[in-house]
């Protein structure tokens, strides 16, 4: 109960009273004992006498507000006890003032639980067909309902508006107080394609509900993709276990539960874990979520992009993080650093961060998620031969470990799904639901290019007919612009121990449609499988927000047994297609071809201009050998010439003598030099002066 001082006004709004601290200008009454009061704008004066000509004696007196007389209570002279005929239309009960007594039973009976008490003036007038109760309390108390209790006319309203004419999924039932098995709440199949938000604290129950919406939609003949962040999911393929209690509260929704299993596919990242490996090539990823995934700025991502453009105008394939690699060293060597030049070059410092960004990468196990065969995303939107949409589950060990690849590997996939598929436009049921676990992890420290893109790639694959749900813990996880996108809302508990949380819970109460719930409080007591729902109708409008308590998987809620998914792993069709690692030629073998016949003809070139200056230093010094020994055999010949000639003068004039005594021969000198000996001996000496001679 809430007590009020002089002054004050209680407002109820189809709903718990909100009171207020002073009369708004609407409510310019004033009520003392015995007196009447004018309420509403246009002020709408009040019978100063009641029927019988009684005056409420204690002060109580309510106008309905809808025209006509006003009618309203009145309080017998004789036991000061509210005439029991005089109730107000709209079902508004006035008490006596006795506290013992407090009420009129016309309020139970309208299904407003808002009970005034002594000195209270009610306005009830009627705004688009619902009450709304105003008053201004001089003293006095005020009952509100119970949290989370509305009234009958807003479960009426909560019934119609989840009445869908197309197939729906069941999502659970209204809790009102207790839950209400007629009045259901379900979401349409053909706005499922309008994306959505699972969002709650730990263990309230958001990984129950992804399953519940998982099944349902391949129940539909709807594929669905979806990440097992716990290995909590792959019970979908095997059917549930019941139980007295899981009986017990599924009949009290209304819900015929029945152990079913549904057809799944297990993948894996790179073939880290059990399932199918999902592989992308480096240029399919692209330079937008590679920066992203390595941290860089904005300077390094735009460098970045500017690789990825030169690799693709030359040729040079990206299939993996060596590629990448082999491009960036290229670019930097001496090779290879005018290839930019036109189009302004790349810092060796920014390449500097990105190699090593990209060595933490690939040390982190990146560099089994890169490569070839490169998965085709429309393996998503199988059906299986039944007509069953196939569940699609990434089995991801450690995210904690590697948050930024998760989620950016997961944009990847649904940035390609966006460029792969046709326009469908509004279909009757979307080709694949893809639900986004931990969504929080895409938008931490993301870049303002890369939410633009994930703001477009929300907006418009619905035009694909793929359908996006976010998973998180509270909305403000995900960007604004992204959540203006997203039609149907489940939100399970939020807790709020911090002030950070109570701004948190704030926000979040603030994005519902206006409700008869006091919703701050109502989020914070939600029970483990218990939501505040509201989705898109058929009509593209919000339906009532309505306090549900959620269905149960049909399939097991826990683990299935690792030899059932080693099993279905190892007959999955795809696994021959998928299963084995290529590696062809791409350009880290071109570049390091090209590389290395640069380097060969380089050398091949030192070597000759080594030996042409080699040779060219062994022409000049021969050179110069010759010509030291002609000016050698010049001197040489120059002193036998002289020898000679000095010879040849003591000959003639000692001819007369030397004849006389040679007796017809030769001279002495000319005996000597001619002989053997001598010969010998000059040609010593040359040989030795030219150098011709070999040392012994």
């Amino acid at each position: 109960m809430q007590v009020l001082d002089d002054g004050q006004v209680a407002r109820g709004d189809a709903g718990p009273a909100e009171f207020l601290e002073e009369a708004p200008p609407a409510l310019a009454g004033r009520l003392d004992a015995g007196l009447v009061a004018e309420v509403g704008e246009p002020a709408v004066p009040v019978l100063e006498e009641v029927a019988g000509g009684e005056r409420g004696t204690v002060g109580v007196v309510a106008d309905d507000g809808v025209g006509g007389d006003a009618r309203g209570f009145a309080v017998d002279e004789d036991d000061g006890r509210a005439a029991p005929e005089l109730r107000g239309e709209v079902g508004l009960a006035v008490g006596d003032g006795r506290e013992d007594e407090p009420v009129d039973a016309s309020a139970q009976e309208c299904g407003d639980r808002l009970l005034l008490a002594i000195g209270v003036v009610v306005e009830a007038r009627r705004e688009d067909g619902d009450a709304v109760l105003e008053g201004r309390v001089l003293h006095g108390a005020v009952h509100g309902p119970g949290e989370g209790v509305v009234h009958a006319a807003e479960v009426a309203a909560i019934r119609d508006g989840y009445a869908f004419d197309g197939p729906a999924l069941e999502m659970g039932a209204l809790v009102n107080g207790e839950a209400m098995p007629d009045v259901p709440v379900r979401i349409p199949l053909a706005m499922t394609n309008r994306h959505g938000l699972v969002a709650g604290a730990t263990g309230t129950g958001k990984t129950r509900t992804l399953q519940v919406l998982a099944e349902q939609l391949a129940a539909h003949g709807v594929a669905v993709f979806a990440a097992d962040i716990k290995g909590d999911l792959s019970g979908i393929a095997t059917p549930g276990e019941g139980n007295e209690k899981l009986l017990e509260r599924t009949a009290g929704i209304g819900q015929a539960w029945e152990a079913a299993s549904f057809p799944v596919e297990f993948f894996s990242l790179g073939g880290i874990g059990r399932g199918v490996p999902i592989r992308a090539t480096v240029a399919g990823f692209g330079p937008l979520l590679l920066s992203k995934v390595l941290g860089l700025n904005d300077t390094q991502e735009s460098s970045l992009g500017l690789v990825f453009h030169y690799a693709e105008n030359a040729g040079l394939a990206l299939l993996d993080l060596e590629d990448l690699r082999a491009v960036l060293q290229y670019l930097t060597s001496d090779e290879g650093k005018g290839e930019l030049e036109g189009l302004g070059g790349l810092s060796k410092a920014t390449v500097g961060v990105i190699l090593r960004e990209l060595v933490a990468f690939a040390e982190a196990g990146a560099d089994a998620f890169f490569g070839e065969p490169e998965i085709d995303t429309a393996e998503f939107l199988r059906v299986a031969s039944d007509g069953r949409g196939i569940v699609s589950l990434l089995e991801v060990p450690g995210v904690a470990d590697r948050p930024a690849l998760y989620s950016t590997f997961l944009m990847w996939l649904l940035a390609d799904l966006f460029n792969d598929l046709p326009e469908v436009g509004d279909l009757d049921q979307p080709k694949l639901v893809f639900f986004f676990d931990e969504a929080h992890l895409l938008f931490a420290d993301a870049s303002k290019d890369f939410l633009q893109q994930v703001v477009q790639t929300v907006r418009l694959i619905r035009s694909k007919g793929v359908g996006v749900f976010f998973v998180t813990q509270t909305p403000k996880d995900v960007p604004a612009d992204v959540l203006a996108q997203l039609g149907s809302r489940v939100q399970h508990q939020l807790r709020a121990f911090t002030p950070d949380d109570a701004k948190a819970l704030r926000a979040t109460v603030s994005t519902y449609p206006r409700s008869g719930y006091d919703l701050e409080e109502v989020l914070t007591t939600l029970g483990t499988g218990e939501a505040i729902v509201t989705v898109m109708n058929e009509k593209g409008a919000p339906s009532p927000v309505a306090w549900t308590r959620l269905r149960a998987p049909l399939a097991l809620m826990s683990p299935s047994p690792d030899a059932a998914i080693d099993t279905a792993v190892a007959a999955s069709p795809l696994q021959a297609k998928y299963g084995t690692a290529i590696d062809r030629e791409s350009a880290h073998e071109l570049l390091t071809a090209k590389m290395n016949a640069a380097a060969a003809a380089a050398q091949a070139a030192e070597d000759a201009a080594a030996r042409a200056k080699a040779d060219a230093e062994f022409a000049k010094q021969q050179a110069a050998i010759e010509k030291q020994r002609d000016r050698e055999q010049k001197a040489a010949q120059a002193e036998y010439d002289r020898l000679m000639k000095r010879t040849s003068g003591t000959s003639r004039s000692r001819s007369t003598t030397t004849r006389s005594r040679s007796s017809g021969g030769d001279s002495v000198l000319e005996q000597v030099l001619g002989s053997k000996a001598t010969r010998d001996v000059l040609t010593t000496v040359v040989e030795g002066i030219f150098g011709t001679r070999r040392r012994r």
